[in-house]
């Protein structure tokens, strides 16, 4: 089975620093929902991996992060795609639960739901955090430089042999290029 891990905010839709509060604010990046189409397209799950603290933060309810989803969802069909699970941590940072990314939490809770190790899976992010928990597993740390992706190759001290890309779109060329 061919497996693949996406962040959400910075690496399939823009991110904000004021978190993305309501489905209105959810704003696909470019390239980023033919790239989920190309990989479904090739036989891959994709699944994502997201910390949610403007749940803790009282930012937004349940409610909306389920419409939000939804949203996300349906932009994904609409180009070919399917995500096929979203895992997420609703934890505020200072909760110090183990889901929270850069904690491994949610890597493993894929890793029980889809009865395999984690090993070379490759997981796209944009955050040092994403990088870390990939890294705490096994998996494959892969940069994009959309969201704080920029940001997070200034500031060094990515996990060893961490490939950067210009965007989703670039990662899952490469990907699919390696896999052929």
């Amino acid at each position: 089975m061919k497996l693949i891990i996406l962040d959400r905010d910075g690496v399939i839709n823009f991110g904000s620093d004021q978190f993305i509060k309501s489905p209105e604010e959810w704003r696909p990046i470019p390239g980023s929902l033919e790239a989920i189409a190309r990989l479904t397209r090739e036989g891959w799950r994709v699944v994502v991996a997201t910390n949610q603290s403007g749940l803790a933060r009282g930012l937004f309810e349940m409610a909306t992060l389920n419409a939000i989803h939804a949203k996300m969802h349906k932009a994904v069909a609409q180009a070919g795609g399917r995500i096929e699970a979203v895992f997420y941590c609703p934890h505020a940072a200072e909760t110090e639960c183990n889901c929270r990314k850069p904690k491994a939490g949610l890597f493993n809770e894929i890793a029980t739901r889809y009865g395999r190790e984690l090993a070379d899976v490759p997981a796209v992010g944009d955050s040092l955090r994403d990088l870390l928990a990939a890294a705490a597993v096994g998996a494959r740390p892969i940069l994009v430089r959309t969201g704080k992706g920029e940001k997070t190759l200034a500031a060094g001290d990515l996990p060893e042999d961490t490939p950067v890309f210009a965007d989703l779109g670039e990662a899952v060329d490469h990907l699919l290029r390696i896999a052929a």
